[in-house]
């Protein structure tokens, strides 16, 4: 019988503690616990403290995942929580993704001030963003736009825009849902033309190899449906060495055994660009996404990273 309440790693922003909350939530209901059986427990990573810098220029990825990772791996934490997005594709060696909830709706979310929509901002308009994708998907298509980087939470983006400090932002509309912000978006963008990251919408759980224990905790909230096509998108981002330097988007869609992916490449400043769609079956997930990796990055050749890397 399980006494020791399951220690559950996440960062202190609003978004993330609504993702641990969430999860709490889903294995309080899934095995009929208390929630005194659960402590969250809230750590600062160096993403979270280092906010006037790109991402990028900072180390990527890892940077929201090192410390929960570290006290993971030595058992100070039994389970952490993670939007999947920022993940990096290569992970400790003791630890793993063991589940997926649920996904949320994977589209990017415009917030205009002096126009309510992307293709209706007037030239010179000035768009704040950390995304490297986002950048370039937004100079792909409006290339008289201004960019500028964007950091820090939610509500702090949106105070800068308020502020004035750019004329509009994107945000994940994931991210608006789970915070109750959805009404502050302008428009919804079409992912048909403005292609979300890989696993984009998606809470990931990770734990250690081997710990019988929390898998066997975990395994009733995973979701098929977002393991298999987060799996066939983090393929193609793996495949391609994706990290916040690397503009990439990619967006799997499954329905029953079949499974259908639309994946991008482009250069930072949106000029050129390189697309692949592949369909297969659901099982094959994550191969075919490395398939589609593969030949996109054929296709571009190696100048096309080299060029701007």
């Amino acid at each position: 019988m399980q006494t020791k309440p399951f220690r559950i790693g996440t960062r202190g922003s609003p978004l993330a503690l609504a993702q641990a909350y969430e999860t709490r939530r889903r294995l309080m209901e899934a095995h009929s616990l208390p929630e005194e059986m659960f402590e969250i427990v809230i750590l600062s990573t160096q993403g979270d403290r280092i906010q006037d810098r790109a991402l990028a220029a900072i180390g990527g990825k890892g940077l929201f995942t090192a410390e929960l990772e570290e006290q993971l791996a030595d058992g100070r934490l039994d389970l952490a929580v993670h939007s999947s997005k920022d993940m990096p594709t290569l992970l400790p060696q003791s630890l793993y993704i063991s589940a997926f909830l649920p996904r949320e709706d994977v589209r990017d979310a415009f917030v205009g001030k002096v126009a309510a929509k992307l293709m209706e901002m007037p030239s010179g308009a000035l768009v704040g963003t950390a995304s490297l994708r986002r950048q370039a998907l937004i100079r792909r298509l409006r290339p008289d736009l201004n960019v500028t980087i964007f950091r820090g939470q939610v509500d702090t983006r949106l105070r800068k825009l308020a502020d004035g400090e750019a004329d509009a932002t994107l945000l994940a509309l994931a991210g608006l849902n789970r915070l109750g912000k959805a009404h502050v978006a302008t428009e919804i963008l079409d992912p048909e033309h403005f292609l979300p990251a890989p696993a984009q919408g998606a809470i990931c759980i990770e734990s250690r190899v081997g710990d019988k224990r929390t898998d066997d905790l975990i395994a009733a909230i995973n979701d098929p449906a977002t393991w298999t096509t987060v799996g066939c998108e983090r393929g193609f981002l793996a495949t391609l060495d994706g990290s916040c330097r690397t503009p990439i988007a990619g967006l799997a869609k499954v329905e029953g055994d079949h499974i259908a992916f639309h994946g991008m490449i482009l250069t930072p400043d949106g000029s050129r660009f390189h697309e692949i769609r592949a369909e297969g079956k659901a099982s094959d997930a994550t191969a075919l996404g490395r398939r589609a990796g593969e030949e996109i990055r054929d296709k571009a050749g190696p100048g096309f990273f080299s060029d701007w890397s």
